[in-house]
């Protein structure tokens, strides 16, 4: 079926692009899986967690969608899955809209956990969004100015790992802490790719990201260092007691890892997009087995 022949809904579908949410869900997954082992597991907190986690990555969806293409980054030669703002799918408009919705469901979200572990929740939340949408939007967009890596490994780790684990226990971990440092850098590794993949046209549109300023070269090395620290962290903290021996358990993904290390390192353009898909199923993986590690041990 081509995009021509898409539904309303399947184009609203697409322009939340499905693919990404496992990103958005590993780090409530690993928190969940920490709050659990330490007998802090509240269901209400932790399922809110989750929904409001999906709802600002689909908001961050809508708003990348909207504001690539206001700023000429989203044009006939892009090669990542199709964008519906550029794609003349939606009217932009129409996009922003779906933003706003997006971000006020998970605001509903964000209420409830005020309510459950306090004005914490309220600073956490409303950094997110505005995260959300300073990426590729505002006077100063970050994903713009090499920042997003940054960004990206700070929000889809820390933040959401800990924050997971916070709204249900009233506190923090060493834990919790520790556990967020994989999951963020397989997260920012998502990234990598797809600005590996996307050197060129960012450069053109000048959208000076941390790749096209490392070059290709040093973009894949960032690749391979983001999967050396999320493979050693679960080491060191067996080593030093926070973790049980079944948190390797996560190590069963490194032949994935590997085999997309590969791709990465090899491939350029439109042929990285395998990769990036691939990396966003080796951080939904390598946080189920790390989480069941945890609760195993």
């Amino acid at each position: 079926m081509s995009v021509a022949d898409l539904s309303p809904l399947q184009i609203w579908i697409l322009a939340a692009r499905p693919k990404t949410l496992p990103a958005a869900a590993a780090p409530v997954i690993v928190g969940v899986g920490t709050a659990l082992a330490e007998g802090v597991f509240r269901a209400g907190p932790a399922t809110a967690a989750l929904l409001g986690a999906l709802l600002i990555q689909i908001g961050t969806n809508f708003a990348n969608d909207y504001f690539d293409f206001q700023k000429g980054a989203d044009n006939e030669a892009r090669l990542g899955p199709t964008r519906v703002t550029q794609a003349g799918l939606l009217a932009a408009r129409e996009v922003a809209a779906g933003m706003w919705i997006a971000f006020g469901l998970a605001s509903l979200a964000g209420m409830y956990l005020i309510f459950q572990a306090g004005w914490p929740v309220l600073l956490i939340g409303l950094a997110s969004i505005l995260a959300g949408i300073a990426y590729t939007g505002g006077p100063f967009p970050f994903g713009y100015h090499g920042l997003g890596d940054f960004f990206v490994f700070v929000f889809f780790g820390p933040v959401a790992v800990v924050g997971t684990y916070f709204v249900q226990s009233g506190a923090a971990s060493p834990a919790a802490v520790w556990s967020s440092l994989p999951i963020g850098s397989l997260a920012t590794a998502i990234l990598v790719v797809n600005n590996l993949r996307d050197i060129e046209t960012d450069a053109i549109a000048g959208k000076h990201t941390l790749a096209v300023r490392l070059g290709r070269s040093g973009t894949r090395l960032e690749y391979l260092l983001l999967g050396v620290i999320s493979y050693l962290v679960p080491l060191g903290m067996w080593l030093a007691g926070l973790a049980p021996a079944l948190v390797l358990l996560s190590w069963l993904t490194f032949p994935l890892f590997y085999s997309l290390l590969r791709k990465v390192n090899q491939e350029e353009g439109r042929a990285l997009n395998a990769a990036l898909a691939g990396t966003s199923r080796l951080e939904l993986l390598f946080a189920i087995l790390f989480t069941a590690g945890l609760l195993l041990g």
